[in-house]
């Protein structure tokens, strides 16, 4: 036997397709074993959430805030990414005016438009009175809902 717990030999002649077929075994087998230990760590790292949850809101949101750096590489250089966005931005764009935009123009027309809202001091802080400590808002940025 020329492989040590399998029962190829080099003497038999379809030796290409059975190492083939056990390399592709062997890589599914890893594939298995790196999804399950993925699916794992990531219920365990829930788990731990949970937790600190319940008995530690402050430290959960502070470790949320903080996210693991995956990169360990240098990171992007100031001025390029200014650069970058300047480019973007600062040239004007001439966008085509289909004949959509006119329909939507005309059946908002007799939409009333809303009267201005005033936000004073005191509104940002009753609802910040309200507002639970160590809550961050959901996926549209308000507290409470």
């Amino acid at each position: 036997m020329a492989f040590a717990g399998t029962n190829f030999s080099l003497s038999q002649p379809d030796i290409t397709q059975k190492l083939t077929e056990r390399i592709d075994d062997l890589k599914q087998k890893i594939a298995a074993w790196g999804k399950r230990i993925r699916r794992c760590s990531e219920r365990s790292r829930q788990f731990n959430q949970n937790l600190l949850f319940q008995s530690n809101q402050k430290r959960l949101y502070k470790s949320l805030e903080r996210p693991e750096v995956c990169g360990a590489g240098p990171g992007r250089d100031q001025a390029d990414t200014v650069a970058f966005w300047r480019g973007l931005w600062s040239e004007p764009v001439n966008h085509s005016k289909g004949p959509w935009m006119e329909v939507a123009a005309s059946q908002s027309a007799s939409v009333m438009p809303m009267d201005p809202v005033t936000i004073t001091p005191e509104d940002v802080a009753e609802a910040v009175r309200r507002a639970p400590n160590w809550k961050s808002p959901g996926l549209d940025g308000l507290h409470h809902y």
